[in-house]
């Protein structure tokens, strides 16, 4: 099945999956049943199960996943069998701690650029890398193929900024400023506002 036609709850789930796995490997287990994933993820075993059929079948009946071999395919699914590079726009405090933060890597992204338009911050070392001039975006992104890009720029610069970065055929955006964006088909962006998420949680206390 093709994967345009897979939910995107799907495959946002996929992750998650990725990161169990993972910790087992690390416990230093070989096989994993779909009801002990279930009860590390507060997920339905039937629902885990559903899930994975979409992309072929993984599982033994009366045996479970082989966690090395699932975990792989995982990887090939999501297109994270390497690294991706990552352009970073907006070095504030936020820019700066994501410039620094040392698990992307690991999970298959690596920043490798950073640009932001503050020339009291242009020139300077952040996470190892030196912060460009957000004006160079197009020449660097284009010249270096950079497909997934951050954006933590303030609210009032995120569209011009995601429209910079959809000119230079940036296909995958995660927007850290606190406003929805607008971007054509093909290009994904997912939204991060942890002030959202602390008020969907303030409901139930």
């Amino acid at each position: 099945m093709p994967v345009e036609k897979v939910p995107d709850i799907v495959v946002g789930r996929l992750p998650i999956y990725l990161r169990a796995l993972t910790y087992l490997a690390e416990e230093g287990l070989e096989v994993v049943s779909s009801q002990e994933l279930a009860r590390r993820l507060g997920i339905s075993s039937a629902q885990i199960r559903k899930d994975l059929s979409h992309f072929g079948e993984f599982g033994k009946q009366g045996t479970g996943y082989e966690i090395a071999y699932l975990r792989e395919q995982l990887r090939q699914i999501l297109h994270i069998q390497g690294v991706w590079p990552v352009a970073l726009v907006g070095c504030g405090a936020l820019g700066r701690a994501l410039a620094n933060y040392q698990g992307f890597v690991a999970k298959g992204f690596e920043i490798t650029k950073v640009f932001d338009n503050d020339p009291a911050i242009i020139g300077q070392t952040v996470g190892g890398k030196t912060v460009l001039d957000a004006a160079l975006m197009p020449q660097v992104i284009c010249e270096n193929n950079i497909r997934v890009a951050i954006v933590a720029v303030p609210s009032s610069a995120a569209q011009a900024t995601v429209d910079t970065l959809v000119k230079c055929r940036v296909q995958a955006i995660l927007n850290y400023a606190p406003i929805n964006i607008s971007v054509p088909p093909g290009v994904q962006v997912q939204n991060i506002d942890p002030s959202v998420h602390l008020q969907r949680m303030t409901y139930y206390l």
